[in-house]
């Protein structure tokens, strides 16, 4: 294989039944000259390891790490780490990118050297693909033609809740240069990893995007957001504490220290994360059924219904199973 101009990085933990539908997306980038780093965080499941190890051997651009668990954002330092590309870009297991995502992003940054990170449109889904919605950057008011903006976080005030970064973590496209310049992933971090390097990249450079749709993931009711929803704002208070408190000259410790206690909750002194209960996704397949629900499709019952096996006291859940059925959507 030749040198590759982009890494493509991905962490895996389980969820074999996604794999071969996400890793088929990369393969088949009209951009030719990519490696695929897939690092394997200590998956349990088997099934896992035959699908890495016969895309092995099927795809010489295909590359597998096996690791212990460690959680996502180790994945990501290593995988990065082991990256040969000019440039890095990220998908998460049960995702998909479309055909031109790659070709388009490296051609965005090749045309603006000061641009350290390019991001895309992305189309958020349900664990069936259903649509629910697709998140597109809130620019500031400056940038009217150019899909190109320097980061404006405030020093002072706000509660960081403006999204000006990229549409999600895995729709970006980083300079490897300018990923080792700023730190990389930190394992302080072990959630919203993501938004404590984008504070750092957005010290070094410009950010870029693409006004269209080259990515979309699934949101599942178990999923990681789902599931660490507080633990996320928590993590994103830590972050956006670290960035002011550089700005300021001051040490931002503290803020990486208490990063640093934010972790899987564990039970009974075993060493894994503890299991979330069904109960747990009731907010998960409720916040599914909303997003069907404002978008006119039926569908959304399912995803009421659900929400109240796993939480059957729910009114809020009720109310909306009722407006669905009776056409109130």
């Amino acid at each position: 294989m030749s040198s590759p101009v982009v890494s493509v990085v991905m962490g895996v933990y389980n969820g074999a039944e996604y794999l071969a539908e996400t890793i088929e997306s990369v393969l088949c980038q009209s951009e030719g000259h990519f490696e695929f780093i897939i690092v394997n965080d200590g998956s349990t499941d088997s099934a896992v390891e035959a699908v890495l190890s016969d895309y092995k051997h099927r795809d010489e651009r295909v590359r597998v790490l096996a690791k212990l668990k460690a959680g996502l954002t180790q994945a990501l330092i290593d995988g990065c780490a082991a990256g040969k590309g000019k440039y890095i870009a990220r998908i998460d297991n049960g995702d998909v990118m479309l055909p031109e995502r790659l070709k388009t992003q490296r051609a965005v940054l090749d045309a603006h050297p000061d641009a350290v990170l390019a991001t895309c449109w992305t189309e958020c889904c349900g664990p069936l693909w259903e649509p629910l919605y697709t998140t597109r950057n809130v620019l500031p008011e400056e940038v009217k033609h150019d899909y190109i903006w320097k980061l404006p976080f405030p020093e002072d005030g706000g509660d960081g809740s403006r999204q000006v970064g990229p549409t999600s973590h895995p729709s970006v496209m980083m300079r490897a240069d300018a990923y080792r310049k700023a730190g990389g992933y930190r394992s302080a971090f072990y959630y919203g990893q993501d938004w404590d390097l984008w504070y750092r990249l957005a010290e070094c450079g410009t950010f870029a995007g693409v006004r269209e749709v080259l990515y979309r993931c699934r949101i599942f009711p178990e999923g990681i957001s789902m599931q660490n929803v507080e633990r996320q704002r928590q993590i994103h208070v830590c972050s956006r504490g670290a960035f002011l408190a550089r700005r300021r000259g001051e040490d931002e410790t503290p803020f990486l220290e208490r990063a640093a206690t934010i972790r899987p909750s564990v039970k009974n002194g075993s060493k894994g994360e503890q299991k979330s209960l069904p109960a747990d996704h009731a907010a998960g397949y409720y916040f599914i059924g909303e997003a069907l629900r404002r978008n006119r499709d039926r569908r959304c019952r399912l995803y009421f219904r659900q929400a109240l096996f796993c939480r059957p006291g729910n009114l809020r859940s009720w109310a909306r199973l009722v407006q669905s059925c009776f056409g109130v959507v």
